[in-house]
């Protein structure tokens, strides 16, 4: 139970975890890379504010959505470290997030679209393929398989 006396209390890794559903590794790794920061207490022991509940849940959903993580800890540095992120917050940052999304939804649509014309072909390297091949910029190189790169 929340009282006045522990309300800012300091909560332990393991506190952390169990209230925010994540694994204490992956509580260590977000502070590794900055997302979230934690106090040392005399043992020398992480204490992480209560703020850091909302913090882990804002990137907890942003990963859902399929942000990178380095995309999750550029945006939550522009937050104040003393507070929790708040709905204002959160509606900038998902206004950002939103257009990108957008993106991905249409290339992932496209590229849907495209694969049922590509099934059963086996080759990739068609001039009629558009997920490997697009445009048969491959068939410029001459006859023969090519190496397109990564994608």
């Amino acid at each position: 139970m929340i009282t006045p006396e522990n309300l800012h209390k300091e909560l332990t890794v393991g506190q952390v975890a169990a209230r925010s559903g994540v694994a204490v590794t992956a509580l260590h790794f977000y502070e590794s890379r900055g997302l979230i920061k934690s106090n040392r207490n005399q043992g020398n022991q992480r204490r992480y504010p209560r703020e850091v509940l909302r913090r882990v849940a804002l990137i907890k959903v942003a990963q859902r959505l399929g942000i990178p993580l380095a995309e999750i800890g550029e945006a939550l540095k522009r937050l104040p470290d003393n507070r929790a992120p708040t709905a204002a917050d959160w509606k900038t940052l998902s206004a950002q997030w939103s257009l990108e999304l957008d993106e991905r939804i249409n290339q992932l649509t496209l590229l849907r679209d495209r694969l049922n014309g590509c099934i059963g072909c086996g080759c990739l390297s068609m001039e009629a393929c558009p997920l490997r091949n697009a445009g048969d910029v491959l068939g410029e190189r001459g006859p023969g398989a090519h190496w397109l790169g990564p994608t």
